[in-house]
């Protein structure tokens, strides 16, 4: 099991891999490629002290390779879900789990627009990750919404476990249900259903991790970046402006900090 997981390769995400390393913890990465973020797209980035006229990509490679000499690894994936279990939490990315003490959030901004139907189903039959929920639909219909590039391999994977698929290809989707999902009208077609998997190129933290307090879309943490969740942290963009590089590598030290102190303290009460 890692100490410590990390979701989000951006500044703050590989500010808290280095600074995790530096304290002896075992650390991994879990982002999507960082070749299609926002800031690797940036031609210049001129205000982050010491390191003038750096494109974007330059700065998030060279922040990459001190995590990796660190000793942090990384893994390419989204990461679907976040679920507690017992005093670890599971961690959902395509369709594998990786187990970890305690976990860092710096997923950057991901602003969700939400179907109708979704937010008061989910956990009812709306699920964001084959893998976690998949088993739990086995023989039952369900309805994968593909809004992101490896949506068709989970949709393969539900079909392989014994589930009854129908993949949905359009973004005028509505999810029916009062206790549970009953049904899904897409592009005015009504489609029965026990369960719907929407599969999107980010989730919003509070939907990756249910319980988490958040704030006009933004992470509650306080400034030592822990959450309402014990064992969970968070730093960067996702915990509110300014949305500065700067600013998004000191919280990163800092979570990892607090994170390091969580996973001392554990070890050494067992």
């Amino acid at each position: 099991m890692l100490d410590i997981a990390v979701i989000g390769g951006g500044p703050a995400g590989l500010s808290a891999a280095i600074n995790a390393r530096i304290r002896n913890n075992s650390v991994t990465i879990i982002s999507n490629d960082r070749a299609k973020s926002a800031l690797c797209k940036a031609p210049l980035v001129d205000n982050y002290p010491g390191l003038p006229n750096v494109s974007g990509t330059e700065l998030l490679d060279k922040l990459a390779a001190h995590a990796a000499d660190a000793g942090a690894e990384t893994i390419t994936g989204k990461v679907n879900a976040i679920l507690p279990s017992g005093d670890a939490f599971q961690i959902g990315y395509g369709s594998e789990i990786v187990e970890s003490a305690s976990v860092i959030l710096a997923t950057g901004i991901a602003q969700a627009s939400f179907f109708p139907g979704e937010e008061s189903l989910l956990g009812r039959g709306v699920s964001y990750c084959a893998t976690c929920d998949g088993m739990l639909f086995r023989g039952k219909k369900v309805c994968v919404v593909c809004i992101a590039p490896e949506a068709e391999e989970e949709a393969d994977y539900l079909a392989s476990i014994g589930c009854d698929v129908v993949k949905i290809k359009t973004r005028n989707l509505s999810i029916n249900g009062e206790n549970r999902v009953t049904s899904v009208v897409a592009d005015g077609k009504e489609i029965e259903c026990d369960g719907v998997f929407i599969l999107r190129p980010a989730v919003a933290p509070h939907l990756l991790l249910q319980g988490l307090e958040t704030q006009a879309g933004y992470i509650i943490a306080s400034p030592s970046g822990e959450t309402n969740i014990p064992g969970v942290y968070a730093a960067g963009d996702c915990v509110g402006s300014p949305h500065q590089i700067a600013k998004a590598i000191g919280q990163g030290q800092v979570a990892a900090l607090t994170a390091s102190v969580y996973i001392r303290n554990r070890k050494e009460s067992k």
